[in-house]
């Protein structure tokens, strides 16, 4: 009995640890897409470097995870719903990693972009999209600490509100790109960056079902509710 008891109290101890490994993962996210966003709206070359330089972090973090998750499940041979915890974990890391990725990606472009002229109007609609998308990661994260199913649900749906914006932004940039082909380049340029921050919400949507897989041990069964219209999308490498 006291040996089961010393095996739990050491595996309440691991998963605290990669618990704090995922939310400090998850805030220098948060942060990186803040960042993106400020210097692209700002024209801020030297914080978009800045998150560029930040993405290393988040990946070591990402690798500190798989390494720790695999140790906790190499000793202490987890199963059920111990076992469900870890792999949990691993997977929301690497949903957040992702989401880095595409913050960099952000600031590559907007190191471009601010040698050219502004697109008017595409400031504001960019930042709300920006800032929508924070709001559900800082929301799955919230979810994922409190085992939430409820907020992690809300979270899930509340992506086809950012696909919406996706859609309204390339229809935007189409405009502009006809009536102005000087506008073209940084048009694609922003219609990219927008882009990255709609696959920055299917990740944070991913998240959101991890969380719901996480408290009752089944994925939603019901599709998402996907608003992207566009005829095209981007490869997976494009961050």
């Amino acid at each position: 009995m006291m040996q089961e008891k010393h095996i739990s109290s050491a595996f309440d101890r691991d998963l605290e640890t990669l618990q704090a490994l995922i939310m400090k993962m998850g805030g220098l996210v948060e942060d990186s897409i803040r960042d993106a966003t400020d210097a692209l709206i700002n024209r801020d070359e030297e914080l978009a470097q800045k998150v560029r330089r930040a993405d290393k972090a988040i990946d070591a973090l990402e690798e500190e995870v798989n390494q720790e998750a695999a140790r906790v499940i190499a000793l202490r041979a987890p199963v059920a719903g111990d076992l469900r915890t870890v792999l949990t974990v691993m997977k929301i890391s690497a949903n957040l990693e992702r989401c880095g990725d595409y913050a960099k990606n952000m600031a590559k472009r907007t190191s471009v972009l601010v040698q050219m002229p502004n697109v008017d109007g595409a400031s504001h609609a960019i930042r709300r999209m920006a800032r929508d998308v924070d709001l559900m990661l800082k929301d799955a994260l919230d979810a994922y600490i409190a085992r939430d199913d409820g907020l992690a649900s809300e979270v899930r749906e509340r992506d086809s509100d950012i696909d919406q914006m996706y859609n309204t932004l390339f229809r935007e940039f189409l405009t502009h790109m006809m009536e102005d082909p000087r506008n073209i380049t940084a048009c694609m340029h922003l219609h990219f960056i927008a882009k990255n921050m709609e696959r920055m919400g299917d990740h944070v949507t991913s998240i959101a079902e991890q969380v719901i897989y996480l408290v009752t041990g089944e994925l939603p069964d019901d599709p998402r509710n996907k608003s992207d219209k566009t005829s095209y999308d981007l490869p997976e490498g494009d961050a």
